[in-house]
């Protein structure tokens, strides 16, 4: 079921919440997890029942891989990973890239291999990296898991079960464990439902009536080939806001359902678009995928240790797996190879200013144009993440460079004056209709590009409240006192808070499936 469901809202957290907190008073410290494990299984199941097959034997096999790791003897161990991450890797591929691989081959070797229908179950790609994770830090000592309702538990917890945040298991079983978190605390009832209450309001009324403005360009099959400028950047704009809204307003939900069980989670977004690099943008969305991809993918390759090169070869092929990791097609591949050069570049023009003795970072023209040119940079790609194949993607991106003309509605041409006069003498065109659709279309995309770039994140809202789990904390210098927004216990955040659930609410009635859910 979706975070943005009234069965989620009025029946399933409500019901989770009570009889968690019953079977802590009344039973025992395992019960009530027992029963959080039980409700994440029907959670997931709900979906299709057919997916906790592959869950559980997931759980299972994975439990028992990170046994033999823990305590089994020391020269087969490394034989037993590898073994363990191939087996994870192979259902991963199967499920997910089977019919993508093979449609290729057939492709080139003109064959017609077909593996048939195969159905991608739910959140494999995000569970299977978590486990991973664990067998990995179990290898190496860093973890131990002897009970298997907790290793369950970890696995499961329903609030990042389905999309995130990734987090690891040294830091999820310890708060489980925390006796205060065994009973209902009023403060992590406020404090979550407020951080639910805005993830809400980011992903329903924010990120679904963007979405009204996308689909129209890159669902419809043919219809980018006569997209204009002003089409393709308004969509693609609306996709930029509406991807980050979507996403960041599901781990705001994530986290504020987990602060009612006591249970912080990592952080998972910090306000990306204002990054002045594509360094910095990447420390701060997906967070916890990037730390994921850093820890057991960039360092295992080598990371910045063998050189240079070696160093920048790294980096692209981390982001091109990644790029891979959210998708079967190429415009995903296209996507990560982009954002692979994006890192070598940036990592080289920063070593060049360092040997030649340059610190621009104070001044704020220089901030300014890299703030720019990193944000440009981001959109560009995500045509390619958004866009169903790679033709359409590049006549999206031609037309955003102006190759497919210039159009507005005859409307707002009209009311212009000189300025549309001007219009039509440099070659721009009107166009018929469409003008509500150009207006409103732009009033979305600047009203939420407004929120994104001036106001606080939720990390920095409730930061004197321990709202999330940072891998370093004081790693990011923007969370610190922002003024009249931060969150405190007042009737006037009680108000605003209240108006933000009753908006989601009221606006429940356009669900969509969260963006991120299909990878």
């Amino acid at each position: 079921m979706l975070f943005n469901s009234y069965e989620f809202i009025f029946l399933f957290m409500p019901i989770c919440v009570f009889g968690y907190f019953v079977c802590a008073k009344y039973l025992s410290l395992e019960s009530a997890l027992g029963f959080l494990v039980f409700s994440s299984l029907v959670f997931y199941g709900y979906w299709n029942p057919k997916y906790l097959v592959l869950l559980l034997f997931s759980i299972g096999f994975n439990y028992c891989v990170g046994g033999v790791l823990a305590r089994g003897p020391e020269r087969r161990k490394h034989i037993i990973l590898v073994l363990g991450i191939a087996v994870n890797l192979g259902f991963l591929g199967y499920f997910k890239y089977a019919n993508f691989l093979l449609d290729n081959v057939n492709l080139v070797l003109d064959t017609h291999w077909n593996a048939g229908h195969i159905f991608l179950p739910l959140a494999i790609s995000f569970f299977t990296f978590q486990q991973i994770s664990y067998l990995v830090d179990a290898r190496q000592g860093k973890t131990r898991e002897y009970n298997f309702l907790h290793y369950c538990l970890f696995v499961s917890f329903f609030p990042q079960l389905i999309a995130g945040p990734i987090v690891h298991h040294k830091e999820m079983i310890p708060q489980f464990m925390r006796a205060g978190n065994l009973f209902p605390k009023w403060s992590n009832f406020a404090i979550g439902v407020s951080i639910f209450a805005i993830g809400l309001f980011k992903k329903t009324v924010i990120a679904d009536s963007l979405s009204s403005y996308v689909s129209p360009v890159y669902d419809v099959g043919g219809a980018a080939a006569q997209v204009d400028f002003f089409r393709a950047w308004g969509s693609t704009l609306a996709y930029t806001f509406q991807l980050y809204f979507d996403f960041s307003g599901y781990s705001d939900m994530a986290i504020g359902c987990a602060r009612i069980f006591g249970i912080v989670l990592p952080v998972n977004f910090f306000s990306p678009y204002k990054a002045t690099n594509i360094i910095e943008f990447w420390r701060r969305w997906h967070i916890t995928l990037s730390r994921f991809l850093r820890d057991y993918l960039y360092i295992s390759l080598g990371g910045n240790r063998k050189g240079t090169y070696r160093r920048y070869v790294n980096l692209f092929v981390t982001m091109l797996l990644g790029g891979l990791w959210h998708g079967a097609g190429w415009p995903f591949v296209v996507w990560g190879a982009l954002h692979g050069s994006y890192l070598m570049v940036n990592h080289g023009w920063t070593r060049l200013l360092e040997v030649l003795g340059i610190d621009p970072s104070g001044s704020m023209p220089y901030r300014a144009c890299a703030w720019l040119l990193t944000f440009l940079a981001v959109v560009f790609s995500w045509v390619y993440f958004r866009a169903p194949t790679i033709e359409q993607a590049n006549h999206i991106v031609l037309a955003m460079l102006g190759a497919s003309g210039f159009e507005v509605p005859a409307g707002i041409l009209a009311r212009t004056g000189a300025l549309g006069a001007w219009f039509a003498e440099v070659g721009g065109e009107a166009a018929y209709g469409g003008g509500a659709v150009f207006v409103g279309n732009f009033t979305w995309v600047v009203a939420a590009g407004l929120c994104a770039l001036l106001l606080p994140n939720v990390a920095q809202m409730f930061n004197n409240y321990d709202a999330a789990l940072y891998e370093h904390p004081g790693s990011f210098r923007d969370v610190r006192e922002v003024g009249w927004l931060n969150w405190h216990y007042s009737n006037q955040w009680a108000a605003a808070i209240s108006v933000a659930f009753l908006a989601g609410v009221l606006t429940l009635s356009q669900v969509s499936e969260f963006l991120y859910f299909q990878f």
